[in-house]
């Protein structure tokens, strides 16, 4: 089960020709060379949006000693 021979990739050469044809196979290469190109540069547009905002860290505070009051506590005292 080690690699094929030349026959084996000569029929599978052919039968891609068959199915996609001579002229599509470059325009599919063309167009997934598009694709990376823009996905590379979204990947870097994003890294640049991300260094120019700063970065505001909020958290939130929990003390213990508090509680939140539910809405039938709320209805209640009001």
């Amino acid at each position: 089960m080690g690699s094929f021979s030349i026959w084996h990739w000569l029929i599978v050469l052919v039968v891609v020709l068959l199915l996609f044809g001579r002229g599509k196979i470059p325009e599919l290469m063309g167009d997934m060379a598009k694709g990376i190109k823009s996905f590379k540069k979204g990947m870097s547009d994003d890294d640049a949006s991300d260094e120019a905002k700063p970065v505001d860290a909020r958290t939130v505070e929990h003390r213990a000693d508090e509680t939140v009051p539910t809405a039938k506590e709320k209805t209640s005292k009001g």
